[in-house]
């Protein structure tokens, strides 16, 4: 009979190491919303909205854009910014200038719970993610995750300051 690592494809090696991952994969998204959830009712998909959308010029995206950012099917996006759009976070409009576009705004509510939320977020990242790391070792993740997502999907992705950038 052969053995769970002979049937699966994967070494004895490579099996640890996604072990690891999917565990990962599966404990870190819980506990960022957890904490979200605890302190501002947002979830983190809905936070990266938020923050991707205020890093923006006039705090707005086309919806397209947003979730592109976000890795998102326009279906789940659509689905968010309701919810967010229900708590008066975000607004949606015909773009001006292409009416066959809608843009998302985040409103001043919006901002102001992102200011209030996003410290004890990064407080939890930097614990649970960088504190567990060398510099050296947080250098290495970043380039690490930036080819899984590239292997995983070639587009472009949403980096600090809004700008898009290839991954690495």
């Amino acid at each position: 009979m052969p053995s769970s690592t002979e049937s699966s494809g994967l070494s004895e090696a490579h099996l640890e190491v996604w072990a690891s991952l999917a565990t990962l994969l599966e404990r870190l998204p819980a506990a960022l919303d957890a904490q979200l959830q605890r302190d501002s009712g947002l979830t983190h998909f809905e936070h990266g909205l938020l923050f991707a959308l205020d890093s923006a010029g006039d705090r707005t995206l086309r919806m397209s854009t947003l979730a592109g950012y976000a890795s998102s099917t326009l279906s789940r996006l659509s689905r968010a910014i309701s919810r967010l759009e229900r708590k008066g976070l975000v607004r949606r409009q015909v773009d001006p200038s292409d009416g066959r576009v809608t843009l998302a705004v985040l409103t001043d509510e919006g901002h102001d719970l992102l200011i209030r939320s996003t410290p004890a977020h990064h407080a939890l990242v930097e614990r649970l993610v960088f504190d567990a790391l060398t510099p050296q070792q947080v250098r290495q993740l970043g380039i690490i995750a930036g080819r899984l997502a590239q292997a995983v999907d070639p587009a472009e992705t949403w980096s600090p300051g809004g700008a898009r950038v290839r991954s690495a």
